[in-house]
């Protein structure tokens, strides 16, 4: 009976030593549940030239009076998140700080040393300081990047001019809507290790030509002089507060990634936090921040009527009958041209079409969910054509009235550029206003 307490005793003394054991070092707030400790508050910064647009509801869709779409495309309640969204359509200048910074990219890496670096881990980066000081006019910068300008007999005047189409932004993205398919957590729970799952398989890598297509102002029209805006329009300085075009839906989404991985580089080296992606505005957040907060109405300004109470257009579109300078425009004109919407949008009716990132369908609106509604698909070289259809919305400088409308639904296809159509980038805000601050 004494060995038998004396063994208690030690299993008793074994487990108090264990549980000793296992404590020590463990951190401890009066053994209650706080959370990590020494994070920082923090509030969505507003990045520069964007409007907030507040969480909301709306009735998207045509209103009684396009009795045709409002029998395809039957409006509905919606509800969308606040975010973010350009106040003008991305310029020609904006574009081009995407274009120079991934020209200034390609030559250090065919450059080499001072322009690109090694770090201790074997990864390579560009030395911005140094490739700010590369002299495009030097003759040895010439040669060492004469694979990407124009060679002797593509040449006017012997002036070696860079081959724009040879600049490409190559970057990596994760399909999240592919990793999220059901079947894949299936097959995870089944075998960790089946190579179907495996991470690489979810990533898609693209190699986007930059350029704008600076020609499209003269393919879009035929039998039409426009030669002067082919030629001009991109990069002379006179343009530079104008809203860019000939770009297409894959380069806007590549400026999108870019834009982003540039602001957050910033943010990195500041020691803040990352933020959400810029991308394309959904079908739902375009008509939703064009309404400006207006229920039923049928432009931005409210309507139904193209004019204001002075007699003066509203937007840049093509009015009677055709008089296209009567509204004040010709092409487009400058990104902040006419009043904006309640929200403070620019242009969300005319000047240039915008591109969305939803993917059209005539009858979506009957299958999509009324919580943020979108229609995502990314379509391959491989599939149709009507798979490659993409939104576009506002209508634009050639277009009629009809086309200006908030709810007017078109479409264009997803690796072609026009000389009418642009995009401004948007941004889901992290929380559920920007008034809890």
């Amino acid at each position: 009976m004494r060995k038998m307490k004396l063994r208690i005793r030690n299993t008793f003394g074994l487990a108090a030593v264990a549980l000793v054991l296992g404590s020590c070092g463990l951190k401890t707030s009066g053994g209650e549940l706080t959370g990590v400790p020494g994070r920082k508050p923090w509030y969505h910064p507003q990045p520069y030239g964007t409007i907030y647009v507040p969480t909301g509801s709306f009735h998207m869709g045509a209103d009684d009076q396009d009795i045709a779409n409002s029998s395809v495309a039957r409006p509905k309640q919606v509800s969308i998140q606040a975010f973010y969204m350009d106040e003008t359509e991305i310029t020609n200048n904006e574009y081009r700080q995407f274009v120079y910074w991934v020209r200034d990219s390609t030559v250090a890496d065919k450059l080499g040393d001072p322009y690109k670096t090694t770090d201790d881990n074997g990864v390579d980066h560009i030395a911005w300081d140094e490739v700010k000081k590369i002299d495009y006019t030097s003759q040895d910068v010439i040669d060492g990047i004469s694979s990407l300008m124009y060679q002797k007999d593509d040449r006017i005047s012997n002036i070696p001019y860079m081959d724009w189409r040879k600049i490409r932004y190559k970057y990596k993205r994760f399909d999240l809507h592919k990793a999220a398919d059901i079947n894949n957590k299936l097959i995870y729970e089944k075998d960790p290790n089946d190579p179907r799952i495996k991470r690489k398989n979810f990533i898609i890598e693209e190699n986007i030509a930059v350029y704008p297509d600076t020609l499209t102002f003269v393919r879009d029209f035929t039998y039409s002089y426009n030669d002067p805006m082919a030629q001009t329009y991109f990069w002379h300085p006179g343009f530079d507060d104008y809203p860019v075009v000939g770009v297409s839906w894959k380069q806007a989404n590549a400026f999108c990634w870019w834009r982003t991985e540039y602001l957050n580089a910033s943010y990195t080296q500041q020691g803040d936090p990352e933020v959400n992606p810029f991308r394309l505005p959904t079908e739902a957040e375009w008509e939703y921040a064009a309404r400006g907060g207006r229920r039923f109405s049928q432009f931005p300004w409210g309507g139904p009527y193209t004019r204001n109470s002075h007699g003066c257009f509203l937007c840049n579109f093509k009015p009677l009958r055709g008089n296209y300078i009567e509204d004040g425009g010709f092409y487009p004109v400058k990104a902040t041209a006419y009043f904006p919407n309640d929200y403070g949008l620019y242009n969300m009716a005319g000047n240039v079409a915008e591109w969305t990132s939803s993917a059209y369908d005539p009858s979506i609106y009957t299958f999509e969910d009324d919580m943020n509604p979108d229609y995502y698909y990314n379509a391959s070289k491989d599939d149709p054509i009507t798979a490659k259809r993409k939104v576009v919305r506002g209508g634009s400088w050639k277009d009629v009235a009809y086309f200006c409308q908030t709810a007017t639904r078109s479409y264009e296809y997803q690796d072609t550029a026009k000389s009418y159509i642009g995009f401004r980038c948007a941004m889901t805000y992290m929380g559920r206003s920007i008034k809890d601050r």
